[in-house]
């Protein structure tokens, strides 16, 4: 294993600490925790907290930031924040409207993000909950039951945000929320797998001349795994593979992410991404916007993932609103 990294059990630590530092004008950190929050928060709004295991930056305290989350909870690598930093999260970005969670569907966060919400009912503050489940490769894997929430959260983060910086109910972001999850959908690829610093050796195994498809974002092995193809095949078949599971037909219109996953270089997603644009063209669908870069990553993993959002007025006015996240500005 080769890491730039002090002790791998203080890995979270060292991270959380340098990360607040490099945007000290924009975040601090609750006491006593790894919760990254908003300096300063918008009068009487909805609070927005997410988060999950580390590994995955700029995810999730990369949206932290005004049109996006108010605050991000840091749990170790690929493993989920305890309930008692999440209530700490909840608690911290209250403000007498009421806190929406954003979860990836993975159990361990479903379950501890639903307790840490008990514990903040039990206290007079309302929470809701949303679970992200856009990935299509799997129905069920190690780490869920249902499929996997991957990159598509990002929309989700930005629609909720923008709702919530427009003054919306508790409810009413809700529904924003909810209706992202409705609509967006992901697939992801991956060249090489990778090291969890307190593991010590990559998660699986590739030939030089092998790829693996549906991969999730905690170093799990995919769904198939197959000969290495061209970009334009491999684009190919995960869009293709997307558009039927969303039920995508000419004349529908959809924002796109373009996602790496930790070590795939921008020349190789830009030119996934001209393939994506031509076969969405072929397929007579439009795209309102595209996002290329690292989004949700898995450590140093080579791959990308790409995610579609069926788009409305409602959808691309919030995704138009503006963000100020250190990792979406909009």
């Amino acid at each position: 294993m080769k890491k730039i990294i002090n002790n791998p059990s203080n890995v979270i630590q060292d991270m959380v600490k340098g990360m607040t530092l490099a945007n000290e004008e924009q975040w601090l950190q609750v006491e006593g925790t790894n919760v990254i929050r908003r300096k300063e928060l918008s009068q009487g709004k909805v609070g927005l907290v997410s988060g999950g295991g580390s590994g995955h930056e700029p995810a999730h305290a990369g949206y932290v930031g005004k049109g996006m989350l108010d605050a991000a909870v840091v749990g170790e690598v690929f493993t989920s924040p305890t309930p008692d930093q999440i209530f700490e999260a909840i608690k911290a970005v209250d403000q007498g409207n009421g806190v929406l969670l954003i979860v990836k569907n993975y159990t361990g966060d479903v379950l501890n993000f639903e307790m840490a919400g008990e514990l903040a009912e039990a206290e007079g503050i309302r929470v809701e909950q949303v679970i992200v489940n856009d990935d299509i490769a799997v129905k069920d894997s190690d780490f869920t039951i249902g499929r996997r929430g991957i990159a598509g959260t990002i929309f989700v983060h930005k629609a909720a945000g923008a709702k919530a910086e427009q003054g919306a109910s508790l409810d009413e972001v809700k529904a924003a929320a909810e209706k992202i999850i409705e609509q967006v959908r992901s697939m992801g690829m991956a060249l090489t797998p990778c090291t969890v610093p307190d593991a010590g050796k990559p998660s699986f195994h590739l030939d030089e001349d092998e790829m693996e498809l549906g991969i999730g974002i905690h170093g799990e092995a995919g769904t198939e795994r197959k000969k290495i193809a061209s970009a334009k095949e491999i684009a190919d078949e995960l869009t293709s593979n997307i558009i039927e599971d969303a039920g995508l037909t000419a004349g529908d219109e959809v924002a796109v992410i373009i996602n790496g996953m930790g070590s795939t270089p921008e020349m190789e997603l830009f030119i996934v991404n001209g393939h994506v644009n031509d076969m969405l063209k072929e397929k007579q669908i439009s795209i309102h916007r595209t996002y290329v870069g690292e989004y949700m990553t898995s450590l140093e993993m080579a791959g990308f993932s790409i995610t579609l959002l069926k788009v409305d007025e409602e959808i691309k006015e919030l995704l138009a609103e503006p963000s100020e996240a250190v990792a979406f500005k909009a």
